[in-house]
């Protein structure tokens, strides 16, 4: 019988609200940051994994159940200071970042004001606060026509009640990975997703040269059929980053961690060996 790797539960304060976090193995520190359709258990496929080489920590981010709410709603520019204080509580030592989408906020911010603290960052579908415009002079009209057709895409994925960041392969062909993927998005019907998600598009604004003072390792991986994320921005954002790389996974959407965890966790753990 294989020996079970204890989890251990935290809740810890801020002076607006509480943020609760999970911890799973021990070695060096792996911080796993959701995106806006998700929560700390959104990495189920991702922990167990690697739980046995590393404290894999999971955290809900402010808003986000079982954390509580701000009177305000979240604010994204508050992650990177959020994280800030989970570290300091469970006195991580350097870490790697696994950001899902909107947790690249947490994950850029946090990397420019606390490098020491960052062995590496993953982005998953995500440039965080870093604006895709400016990445490359022949890509912004490439994104102007993306933006276009996933507009359409997006608003035929309503329709049939598809979650945009799942995907219509991941709604056809794994039709209970797409069910667990709307309940997890549910339980945190608290946050004004439509205001948070106004808040995080006004703030990404930082220059394409910022990316540079972010010295350690950058995985950047896109779902090569993402409609919420350009992944033909991949190639260009990973170059912006002094050690930056780009893997892209087929047949995926917004979230490959979710739908294709397999291949995923093999770029991760390509990743990690590196580094």
């Amino acid at each position: 019988m294989s020996k079970t790797i204890p989890r251990r539960r935290d809740w810890v304060g801020r002076p607006d609200c509480r943020l609760y976090v999970e911890t799973m193995g021990a070695g060096p520190p792996i911080v796993f940051a959701h995106g806006l359709g998700g929560s700390h258990a959104s990495w189920w496929q991702q922990v167990p994994e690697f739980a046995s080489t590393h404290a894999c920590v999971t955290f809900a981010h402010r808003g986000f159940t079982p954390s509580s709410a701000p009177p305000t709603g979240p604010d994204p520019l508050l992650y990177a200071d959020d994280l800030a204080t989970l570290a300091d509580h469970l006195g991580l030592a350097p870490m790697v970042i696994v950001a899902q989408s909107m947790g690249g906020w947490t994950a850029i911010e946090f990397a420019l004001r606390f490098p020491a603290r960052v062995r590496g960052l993953v982005l998953s579908s995500t440039s965080g606060t870093i604006d895709l415009r400016g990445l490359s002079p022949t890509l912004d009209p490439l994104l102007a026509q993306w933006n276009r057709e996933a507009d359409a895409e997006r608003d035929r994925a309503m329709r049939a009640d598809i979650h945009v960041a799942a995907g219509a392969r991941m709604a056809r062909e794994q039709p209970a990975l797409h069910l667990l993927y709307q309940q997890i998005d549910e339980t945190s019907g608290q946050v004004d997703k439509p205001l948070l998600r106004e808040r995080l598009l006004a703030t990404r604004v930082r220059p394409a040269a910022a990316a540079r003072a972010i010295t350690a390792p950058v995985l950047v991986l896109t779902g090569e059929e993402d409609i919420v994320f350009p992944a033909l921005a991949g190639e260009a954002l990973a170059a912006s980053f002094p050690k930056g790389r780009k893997v892209q996974l087929k047949q995926t959407g917004h979230s490959p961690y979710f739908e294709r965890p397999r291949e995923f966790n093999a770029a991760l753990r390509d990743f990690l060996a590196g580094i």
